[in-house]
């Protein structure tokens, strides 16, 4: 597995968020997209709707598995990946880039503030 990114914050579940321009760029990552393997499908919110820190704002399914996808933020949804409802491929190629899911304008108390760093998020992964 490759470096996780520096660039972004992490929740536990394995979703990013990446800060751009005050718009935070909502993904999975390279860990989650290998644990899940094939993918399938894929449920996205609907662009102009909220999402919730922490609470789950779609679903991804695999062959394996059907897993829900926790927002890293809260705010509102301005554009989602219409790519990756025809085909989840990006996610697996290319989960920092091309892959990411939504993009959200951060509310308030948006929650990125409670995210893991990278350096945090990479020690869950190693389990120390």
């Amino acid at each position: 597995m490759s470096e996780v990114p520096g660039d972004r914050k992490y929740l536990s579940s394995h979703e990013w968020a990446q800060n751009v321009g005050g718009l935070v760029i909502v993904g999975i990552s390279e860990f989650a997209a290998q644990e899940l393997g094939e993918l399938v499908y894929i449920d996205l919110p609907e662009e102009g709707s909220d999402v919730v820190f922490d609470t789950p704002f779609g679903e991804i399914e695999s062959v394996k598995a059907v897993s829900e996808l926790n927002s890293p933020v809260a705010g509102k949804v301005i554009e989602i990946n219409q790519q990756l409802v025809e085909s989840q491929q990006a996610i697996t190629d290319s989960p920092y880039e091309e892959g990411w899911l939504m993009k959200v304008e951060p509310g308030e108390n948006s929650g990125l503030d409670k995210l893991l760093d990278p350096a945090a998020y990479e020690a869950q992964l190693s389990g120390s």
